[in-house]
């Protein structure tokens, strides 16, 4: 997957089909598009194309209202290997500001799509909106596409049914803690990544070294404190892990996750870990004793060899 930065960046595309959108989480309802692309591409032997957003476009419009609070599903760094991971060919990643929101769809199609990108096909979601105002719509880019001469196809509301409502509904299965429903609507498992470094000497002490994993963007969205069955990739390979959380409500950056290995001692400082959350195995306790911590801990490994293989 090639990634640009701008649209000044980008090389040739042969025969580009387009889409655009925050595309945050990644989940069902974005891969019901992203295969639509493919398809397409394939039939005229083109490449995909996704332009999306970074910041959300909600945290540059409307900082202190829809925006304030809004925590997404995915770092800039997971959405972009979760994009490669479903085969997307080139993926532009536009700095929102709010002068690019001024930006007109008529605009936006004839200078970008266009001039730039040369598409040769548009695909969009059911009753996507684009452009200053969101003026932009589905009649509009198909009238622009007769004049202009490129394709359009609005995928029907029954084939991406999840599109309008996952990214909802994932942020409230994860705020609850529900990862088996959240990783239902994703259609993969939730995932952090962050630079790992070791951390907590007194769980070593008792058998239970771990690493703490780097939250790297503040509007990331974090479940709720407890330990998690995980997987852990990172090393050499694939591993079983305990994953302890606990928030900083004051300071989202701040927040601790933590990773004990379950079933290895690999040696991981300082390398991108991915986190895959099977399941919340309990809330946070607090133990009168390091010695209770320590038969707590003991049960929390056995219910995840249980339940990982």
């Amino acid at each position: 997957m090639r990634i640009y930065k701008n649209f000044d960046e980008v090389g040739e595309i042969r025969n580009a089909v387009v889409t655009t959108g925050s595309f945050d989480g990644v989940h069902i309802g974005h891969k019901v598009i992203l295969q639509h692309l493919r398809n397409h591409a394939d039939d005229i032997g083109g490449e995909t194309v996704l332009i999306t957003f970074h910041p959300h476009p909600r945290k540059v419009l409307y900082p202190e209202t829809a925006g304030k609070d809004l925590y997404l599903i995915n770092s800039q760094r997971e959405k972009i290997y979760l994009l490669e991971k479903a085969g997307l060919d080139n993926l532009i990643i536009v700095d929102f500001t709010v002068e690019f929101s001024r930006i007109t769809s008529v605009e936006f199609v004839r200078s970008i799509l266009l001039n730039k990108l040369h598409a040769r096909k548009i695909i969009i979601g059911f009753n996507h909106h684009f452009g200053h105002n969101r003026e932009g719509d589905y009649d509009a880019l198909r009238k622009l596409g007769s004049e202009n001469g490129f394709e359009v196809e609005e995928i029907p509301e029954q084939d991406i049914h999840n599109e309008s409502v996952s990214s909802t509904k994932i942020r409230k299965a994860l705020l609850d803690g529900n990862m088996q429903k959240a990783n239902a609507y994703l259609d993969h498992f939730y995932i952090i990544m962050g630079p790992a470094r070791p951390s907590n000497i007194m769980l070593a002490e008792i058998g239970f070294p771990s690493y703490t994993l780097q939250v790297e963007e503040d509007c990331k969205l974090v479940p709720p404190n407890g330990v998690y069955a995980v997987s852990v990739k990172g090393g050499t390979t694939t591993q079983k892990g305990m994953c302890f959380v606990k928030k900083n409500h004051e300071s989202p950056i701040d927040t601790l996750v933590e990773v004990h290995l379950t079933d290895s001692n690999e040696q991981l400082d300082n390398k991108v870990l991915s986190l895959y959350f099977h399941k919340r195995l309990r809330e946070e306790k607090t133990m009168s004793s390091i010695e209770d911590l320590r038969k707590q801990l003991i049960i929390d490994k056995s219910q995840i060899d249980e339940l990982l293989f």
